[in-house]
């Protein structure tokens, strides 16, 4: 194992037990995973440009909710991530997260344990990126819907492991929407109490996994947040009805831009009106934040 350095994550209870080479940069790990309670997965993006040295520059990109195929391939499925990284020597990491994970470790009814995907995705992925691939201690972090609640919400809880943070269409207020979130786990086949307990009694952890409550944690971070308003946009297909979930996700991103503006945070907002929650719109505002994520890791700017 290497020693520490600053920004570097430790746990070595996790190990990979198979690796798949999709094609020359993309590789499937499968990981077994104490905080899991079972195998977890995750897809690399290999550097396309050799990076001097062993610190290789990180994304570490996100999924949403309830897709379809697995988590861990929907980027590279869905977007042109690895041809937008390719004129870059940034390693692209994208973790599973479940269908309903919602990026953080379950309270159980107070007694913890699996599944705690906030400790899989940094106390034992991130290690093992690190060791078996060379990643460095220079991170940046993005994701769409959950994944933009697990964005905002690994910045602020561990603001050692960031330099810049973007959301696309994120779950940024999870007090407001408690229902909605339980509702989610529950059509899952999840235990909605299980997730952070009751909204009332429990309230404390509600807000400790709210982006917009974390927000003043966020000082000093580079940050994105974008969101469409659920009218059909430009990059819908025509007849797209309107669309409920980004409509109320939109509240809640100007909810958090409001506030990210009174608290003086480094935040670039694209409220960007009429979109839906859909992929074109993820994969277009990468693109426009991808170059304050690899400027704040240090990583060139590709195409």
């Amino acid at each position: 194992m290497r020693k520490t350095r600053p920004g570097t994550v430790t746990g070595d209870a996790a190990r990979i037990t198979r690796v798949d080479e999709v094609d020359a940069r993309t590789v499937d790990l499968t990981i077994a995973s104490p905080a899991l309670g079972r195998d977890g997965h995750a897809r690399i993006l290999l550097p396309a440009v050799p990076v001097p040295g062993a610190d290789t520059p990180v994304l570490l990109l996100l999924h949403g909710c309830c897709d379809m195929i697995p988590g861990w391939t929907a980027w590279t499925a869905n977007t042109d991530v690895a041809e937008l990284t390719a004129g870059t020597g940034v390693m692209v990491v994208m973790p599973e997260a479940g269908t309903h994970g919602m990026y953080s470790d379950w309270w159980n009814h107070g007694a913890g344990g699996p599944p705690a995907w906030e400790t899989f995705h940094l106390r034992e992925l991130l290690p093992l990126v690190e060791r078996e691939f060379g990643a460095g201690g220079r991170r940046a972090v993005a994701g769409l819907s959950m994944g933009g609640l697990g964005t905002l919400g690994y910045a602020a809880r561990h603001r050692d492991l960031f330099r810049s943070a973007a959301s696309f269409s994120g779950v940024l207020h999870t007090v407001p929407g408690a229902d909605v979130l339980m509702e989610m786990v529950a059509a899952f086949g999840g235990e909605p109490l299980a997730l952070w307990g009751d909204p009332v009694e429990q309230a404390a952890i509600w807000h400790a996994h709210s982006p917009y409550e974390l927000a003043p944690r966020l000082r000093g971070l580079p940050l994105y947040i974008a969101s469409g308003d659920g009218t059909p946009g430009p990059l819908d297909p025509p007849g797209a009805a309107d669309d409920a979930l980004e409509a109320t996700l939109a509240l809640a991103n100007r909810a958090f831009v409001e506030r990210a503006g009174e608290l003086g945070l480094t935040v670039t907002a694209n409220l960007y009106g009429p979109g839906t929650h859909t992929w074109p719109y993820w994969e277009r505002e990468l693109h426009r934040a991808f170059p304050m994520l690899m400027r704040s890791i240090g990583a060139t700017r590709g195409r």
